[in-house]
């Protein structure tokens, strides 16, 4: 049980799973290892797997709070909305002012359309809450939704005054401004959003739509290529640029828009008909029939789509089949008056009206109209949080950078351009001491099944060779990596130690142990009792709800730590000793002494770092937020400037907050 949340805490979810399946196999009857088992299901996607695990544990202990609310979380994610609200309702017995759960039902009561329900428990949140700025949110699209624009963009109001550095809140008014017309308004939003918040597609989206409509035809293009460029396959932005580009005559390339929409949605009807008229402009006959095909056969009483064919056919000089099209859009305009008398209404008001549809509207008479980002896209993290891999929280939070941890895997992250080089571990790998290469990394990776099979595997190898031959200390270094990347910090403490008794001026080891002893330190912080119920809030603040201890058991927590925390210190001292050179234990020592608030020791030890290793950007981030909390702004921006130059994103989103 301990070894599986220490896996779901450092968020290796399927690790995590084959552990709670071997407690669940030894005693079935305990309704703990379900609902832990449903947590990691559910930050793997699997909801109804989650559900199902819950509902198993409920079976077991119909008295845990927690576990109709995580059941709660998964059914509001297929869409069980009422369900949803019941399991959530039950929580808030025993939990009566708690905000997530009353954001939830908010949210789930918004969906229902149950307005009524949804304002009496958001005004409850705010009064409570009155700086919650996820429940003005909320409130506000809930009034969005029931049609009171000024209750709404007062909410969205009181979210920006409680905090204005909070890109979503900016994002939801700009999209309101924009349903209302105020384009300038909207696009000064969007703005905001996108400064705070720049890898956030949707803004770039909607703002383009707003540059469309005041006729920034160039402004538009070009933020749906800065949002194609976050994501290659954004339907909403390819499709909105192929529309674009289609009315400058870029009919190739809009064609090619066309197709990797196509691509990710074989059911876009709409993104057949555009592109069937953009190859009937290059002259590709047989392709826009074939297109114009595709979209009748789903949508027969289609008027435009006969009339296009037609037009494509009679280019073809088949006339007879001209004919035979055209007759039937007459046809369908005849038994569709009204829909006939809606085309000529629209291209009446064309020249007026924005040109513009929610990516949830299917219809395909809105053929031609670009595509608002709906809230899914600008409003992601109010819903769900996200497992590693995917960002969970777009509102940069003010802490360290990771630290970095001898591993065989690096999470792959197309933002994300640095490589990590030290001689010594360049050295152990040509050497060949080890069965695989490592590499230095601030950026861990949750294990695949097949990654776990192979470290187990490799544990039970190495253990066969450690009985048979005399004590080798790359051995147990080997198989005390092993045993971190599976979670079992105990046995990796006790490998790695060995490794140092054997051979005591073997450096590594020294900096790993540190490494794992600080993973045993977070991960006993977090899987105590009193903490263990945090991890299946979907907020912003999840990570730092952690309920209080008492105070006995605070102390004794304290004591423990503090004697860790010393030994950590110790190690990372003589790795540094040792491999004086070796940056990145200057760096770790550094986030120990942040983290107990001396961040002038920290600043020395990151200078030591940088001294060494100029390029070192995510040293200049951390020794920035040192320098930050000893209020030496000047030499703080100065160092969060050079790290946004090296490519840490996260710093200018901390310029404009820490330089005003």
């Amino acid at each position: 049980m301990n070894i599986g949340r220490n896996a779901l805490y450092f968020e290796d979810y399927v690790l995590s799973i084959q552990y709670f399946n071997q407690v669940i196999q030894s005693k079935p009857y305990m309704a703990e290892p379900y609902f832990f088992r449903a947590i990691a299901k559910f930050y793997l996607d699997d909801y109804q797997g989650a559900e199902e695990d819950c509902s198993l544990a409920l079976e077991r202990n119909p008295f845990l709070s927690r576990v109709y609310q995580l059941r709660g979380d998964a059914r509001q994610n297929v869409g069980k909305y009422e369900e949803a609200i019941v399991d959530y309702k039950k929580s808030l017995e025993t939990s009566p002012n708690d905000k997530f759960i009353l954001i939830n039902i908010g949210i789930s009561s918004i969906e229902t359309k149950d307005y009524e329900q949804a304002e009496e428990i958001l005004n409850k949140l705010v009064e409570t809450n009155p700086n919650y700025t996820e429940a003005f949110l909320v409130r506000g699209s809930m009034y969005t939704n029931k049609g009171d624009t000024v209750k709404a963009l007062e909410n969205f109001g009181q979210a920006i005054e409680n905090d204005k550095y909070f890109a979503q809140a900016y994002s939801m008014r700009g999209i309101l401004y924009y349903s209302q017309e105020e384009f300038d308004k909207a696009i000064a939003d969007f703005d905001e959003a996108i400064t705070l918040d720049p890898l956030q597609t949707g803004n770039f989206i909607n703002r383009g739509l707003a540059r469309y409509v005041k006729n920034d035809l160039r402004g538009a293009m070009d933020d749906y290529d800065k949002a194609i460029s976050f994501d290659e396959y954004n339907i909403v932005a390819r499709f909105n640029r192929g529309i674009l580009r289609s009315q400058v005559g870029d009919y190739n390339r809009s064609i090619e828009d066309f197709d990797i929409v196509i691509q990710q949605e074989p059911d876009n009807y709409m993104a057949y008909y555009n592109r069937a008229l953009d190859k009937k402009e290059t002259k590709d006959f047989d392709g826009a029939i074939a297109d114009l095909g595709i979209v009748l056969d789903a949508h027969p009483d289609f008027s435009y789509g006969y009339y296009t064919r037609a037009e494509v056919k009679r280019q073809k000089n088949d006339a007879t089949g001209a004919d035979a099209d055209y007759k039937l859009g007459k046809e369908k305009d005849r038994e569709f008056s009204a829909n006939f008398d809606q085309h000529k209404e629209k291209e009446e008001k064309e020249g007026k009206e924005p040109k513009t549809r929610k990516e949830s509207d299917k219809n395909i008479e809105n053929f031609d109209r670009l595509m608002v980002a709906d809230n899914k896209d600008t409003e992601q993290n109010k819903y769900t949080s996200r497992n590693r891999g995917k960002i969970q929280n777009k509102m940069i939070e003010i802490k360290p950078l990771n630290r970095f941890v001898l591993s065989y895997y690096e999470e792959q992250n197309e933002v994300k351009g640095f490589v990590f080089f030290s001689p010594i571990v360049e050295n152990i790998n040509n050497q060949r001491l080890l069965r695989r290469k490592i590499k230095i990394t601030n950026s861990e990776a949750a294990l695949t099944q097949l990654q776990i099979d192979d470290h187990f595997l490799s544990i039970s190898e190495i253990s066969g060779e450690i009985a048979g031959k005399q004590q080798n200390s790359p051995l147990y270094f080997a198989r005390g990596l092993d045993y971190m990347l599976v979670q079992d910090f105990t046995s990796a403490i006790n490998d790695l130690n060995t490794a140092i008794r054997i051979d005591p001026n073997f450096a590594l080891p020294y900096f790993e142990l540190a490494v794992v002893y600080t993973k045993q330190m977070e991960a006993s912080n977090y899987s105590s009792p009193e903490n263990a119920s945090t991890i299946e809030r979907k907020f912003n603040e999840a990570a730092k709800s952690l309920e209080k201890k008492d105070k006995a058991s605070a102390t004794d927590s304290k004591d423990a730590t503090l004697d860790i925390v010393d030994i950590v210190l110790k190690n990372y001292a003589k790795a540094i000793e040792l491999a004086p050179d070796f940056v990145y234990a200057y760096y770790n020592r550094a986030e120990i002494r942040f983290t107990q608030k001396d961040y002038r020791a920290a600043i020395l030890d990151y200078n030591e770092a940088i001294r060494r290793d100029p390029s070192f950007a995510q040293a200049y981030f951390n020794r920035g937020l040192a320098r930050f909390y000893i209020k030496d702004s000047e030499r703080a921006l100065d160092d969060m400037r050079k790290a946004g130059e090296m490519g840490i994103v996260e710093a200018y989103s901390i310029i404009k907050r820490m330089g005003n």
